[in-house]
């Protein structure tokens, strides 16, 4: 069977054709694309992506009003159900605002719009996104975001880290994020929310100066998970 991913689009989304080329280049099959309005997801789907943006202009709160949208309870759905859930950037802060992952993302400290190649160190090796590198690897990726500061309180933060959930964390921290956290994941590890973008550093040759392929390995993951299901 090929793997079939969904990305979900809302107004203001403008990395949703990042993420759709990303997945179709890595697994040679076109995604499937869902608008917000939308009630109901593609049947059989292996991976439901958040992509990044600025979902309805971040009023209110970054991803709050996305987080209501209509196709965000089949999402829900999907993720209790065990579906693999990747949110980047602005899906990352709808996954926060949805209740799927715990904590907040903020306005950055220094209030401004970062955007730029960061390090990160790998943290966790077991979740479907990351099994394929190795606990304290380091890799590049970019990061764009001007909310991307992750705030938890220090029982949550303790949780997360006791149980092994903090996926990436910035060698440089650009944002102010507590404990230096790019990327956290859910308790049963199918559900990744993170601020870097992936989805632009899978083709070297493209855009070197973006950090090489080292996002590519995180979507390898997800098609090797995929296929020894």
């Amino acid at each position: 069977m090929a793997f079939r991913a969904a990305v979900i689009t809302f107004p203001g989304s403008n990395c949703d054709r990042d993420m759709t080329t990303a997945l179709e280049a890595v697994s040679g099959t076109p995604a499937l694309r869902v608008w917000h309005g939308d009630a109901d997801l593609p049947d059989r789907l292996d991976l439901i992506t958040l992509p990044g943006g600025f979902s309805y202009g971040d009023y209110l709160r970054s991803g709050a009003m996305a987080a209501t949208s209509p196709i965000m309870r089949a999402v829900v759905a999907a993720a209790e159900r065990g579906v693999p859930v990747l949110g980047v950037c602005n899906g990352f802060q709808v996954l926060t605002e949805a209740r799927l992952l715990p904590g907040a993302l903020l306005r950055n400290a220094g209030q401004r719009f970062v955007c730029r190649t960061v390090e990160l160190t790998v943290g966790n090796t077991t979740s479907p996104f990351t099994h394929g590198f190795t606990a304290g690897q380091t890799i590049r990726i970019p990061v764009a975001h001007h909310d991307g500061n992750y705030y938890a309180d220090a029982e949550t933060l303790d949780m997360l880290e006791g149980e092994g959930r903090v996926a990436f964390r910035y060698g440089e921290c650009p944002n102010g994020s507590a404990r230096d956290i790019a990327g956290v994941l859910s308790a049963n590890g199918r559900v990744l929310g993170m601020m870097p973008h992936p989805e632009r550093a899978i083709e070297p040759a493209a855009v070197p100066s973006l950090g090489g392929a080292d996002g590519r390995r995180l979507f390898e993951n997800m098609l090797a998970s995929f296929a020894a299901a």
